[in-house]
């Protein structure tokens, strides 16, 4: 990691006492640090009113039992999270995650980067997290919808749509929102529709908002290939993941005139050189959940099935991460450019390792950090809180194009910032620097806080 400046590097250090064996929070921390060392040159007073610091500190931790019963009559217990990270800008505002790999380091470095994601909209939200280290893989309805309700009675508390507003994230759909929202309003006897976002349309949810992550990252990379003067029409496009953010960024890029000639799961990628069928993926991977390995098998010759392959691998001209964080690393970042990469935006949060950024920067590839590039996910749940504050439904066209101007604005905001502190098309300090300082310059507004 490249070095910080005394002042900075003592921060960093108080922030690795207080926050022990958090390697994620750790390395989102460093990874703005980085970028303020510009900043704090021609604006001293942000080192010096301790903003940098506070801003390190989640206002509010939870961490709390989930106790349910399984189909069997057992007892299960889990342990649940919400990182309620800063709310200078708005309510709190962020996803919830269901998986094995969570704990609080995980969920801290989640609301650490949607703090500056949802400043970077431009939109009234501030930056949370949560989740549990519940697999829903596997479990019954009977048994999610338990595990959902038991959830909420301890959540709901530190809820509201002027407080907290979670959604949907990693294992956490419309199904489970929907199970959230239901027990929020029994327990609360409110039908506080915009305490929740990510419903569906028949509980007041918003149009676009299941493709939105998506949809903004493509959006936001052909916003980056503009720059030089170029689309993603005739692009060959490979996609890690084949979950909801992967999907319908397949889905985009497609309608964008690109051909998306690779995706992957966990247990290894499929590649179709002449362009995968989006019937047939969505209809395996989002409506009968299954592997990659059946839609190799139903769609027949022409498709390679790789069993614990690299996409990577695969050659094409733009690359969107659309996984897990870390899942793209120095030698995949190596592959990638060989093969002629182009630009790269992450759909996921934080999937490319510190040291395959500065490959990519280095050989002068676009590259989109996911506080920047997946940013559509959250914009569109501004919107969903929008449309249920005026009791309001919007068209898919109208929020499509509502979202298209946000993920505009999201880009003029990096490139600004990187142009401005001398680094033209560094998105990743620009997104830093223009996260920042719309978060610090609302702190320092409202005093010691």
């Amino acid at each position: 990691m490249p070095r910080l400046n005394s002042a900075l590097q003592a921060l960093y250090g108080r922030v690795l006492r207080r926050n022990p064996g958090e390697a994620e929070f750790h390395q989102a921390v460093h990874e703005v640090l980085e970028s303020l060392d510009l900043v704090t040159m021609r604006h001293p007073e942000y080192l010096e009113s301790g903003i940098i610091e506070r801003i390190c500190e989640p206002e509010r931790q939870i961490i709390f039992r989930i106790p349910w019963v399984d189909d069997s009559g057992k007892v299960r217990i889990n342990r649940g999270f919400r990182v309620e990270f800063n709310s200078a800008l708005g309510p709190f505002k962020g996803g919830m995650r269901f998986h094995p790999s969570v704990y609080l380091g995980v969920i801290k470095f989640l609301a650490f980067e949607q703090t500056f994601k949802n400043a970077l909209t431009g939109l009234p939200i501030g930056g949370a997290k949560g989740g549990s280290d519940f697999d829903p893989k596997g479990k019954s309805e009977g048994e999610i919808m338990r595990f959902c309700q038991s959830l909420m009675t301890e959540l709901y508390r530190y809820l509201g749509e002027h407080t907290d507003v979670p959604a949907g994230d990693i294992g956490v759909g419309e199904r489970e929102i929907g199970y959230l929202f239901g027990q929020y309003k029994r327990i609360t006897n409110r039908f506080e529709s915009g305490v929740l976002t990510g419903k569906g349309l028949s509980l007041s949810g918003s149009t676009v908002r299941k493709e939105a992550t998506g949809y903004g990252v493509v959006m936001f990379t052909e916003h980056m290939l503009a720059t030089r003067n170029k689309t993603l029409d005739g692009c060959r496009v490979v996609v890690s993941g084949s979950g909801n953010v992967a999907l319908y960024a397949i889905q985009k890029a497609t309608q964008m005139g690109a051909t998306v000639v690779a995706c992957s799961d966990s247990t290894g990628y499929v590649h179709e050189p002449k362009g995968l069928d989006l019937d047939l993926l969505f209809q395996v991977k989002e409506h009968e959940r299954q592997r990659l390995s059946e839609y190799a098998r139903r769609r027949g010759r022409g498709v390679e099935y790789v069993e614990g392959g690299r996409v990577w691998n695969v050659p094409a001209e733009v690359a969107l991460p659309c996984a897990t964080e870390n899942e793209l690393d120095v030698e995949d970042a190596k592959q990638l450019i060989e093969n002629g990469v182009v630009a790269v935006a992450e759909g996921a949060n934080m999937p490319t390792t510190p040291a395959a950024i500065d490959l990519f920067q280095e050989a002068g590839v676009l590259f989109g950090p996911g506080k920047a590039a997946n940013a559509g996910g959250v914009a569109t749940s501004a919107l969903e809180m929008q449309q249920n504050a005026s009791r309001d439904s919007w068209s898919f066209e109208y929020t499509e194009q509502r979202l298209a101007e946000i993920m505009e604005g999201v880009h003029e905001r990096c490139a600004t910032a990187a142009e401005r502190y001398g680094r033209p098309g560094d998105y990743v300090l620009g997104a830093n620097i223009a996260g920042f300082m719309r978060v610090a310059d609302a702190m320092l507004a409202q005093g010691v806080i």
